[in-house]
């Protein structure tokens, strides 16, 4: 079954960035292209979406919307090699800005803190999201949950 919305929260906040400290930098992926630091700082930029610390037009047909949302809010969680639009995301994993894992880590803690108080501040804001379309509050929770999941299990973080 789903997570209630407050085991959601828990897991965001606390208990996949525990579970992200496992993390070594020469951890391997189980599926796809990124490193472990690539992915920590995917994961920022991701969650920078939710806030507008970055922007991205959206990038699927408008008509497609609709059965994206129909899985985001679904029971379905994302396949291993699901691949976000190539618009968005190309074929090649972008290269680590950080120095280092442990400075990725900390960013992603701060990036996931300032998440949480965009939407304390502005609880009614929908904000765009390019494959999934506005989003509120309740939406990227979700769809955050869902996609740390999916990247805690590429590096065998969770079964």
């Amino acid at each position: 079954m789903f997570p209630e919305k407050s085991e959601m929260i828990e897991s965001i906040q606390h208990g996949f960035l525990k579970k992200l400290q496992a993390l070594e930098s020469d951890t391997p992926a189980r599926w796809g292209k990124m490193n472990a630091q690539q992915m920590v700082e995917h994961l920022i930029d991701f969650i920078g979406l939710s806030y507008e610390k970055i922007q991205f037009p959206l990038a699927v047909p408008e008509d497609m919307v609709e059965k994206y949302q129909s899985f985001l809010f679904s029971e379905k969680m994302f396949r291993e090699n699901t691949k976000a639009p190539a618009e968005v995301l190309g074929e090649i994993p972008s290269p680590v800005r950080l120095p280092g894992l442990k400075e990725a880590l900390e960013e992603l803690a701060q990036t996931i803190q300032q998440y949480f108080n965009f939407f304390e501040l502005h609880p009614d804001r929908k904000t765009l999201h390019p494959a999934f379309g506005w989003l509120d509050q309740s939406g990227w929770l979700v769809l955050h949950y869902k996609h740390m999941y999916h990247h805690l299990r590429q590096f065998g973080l969770l079964d």
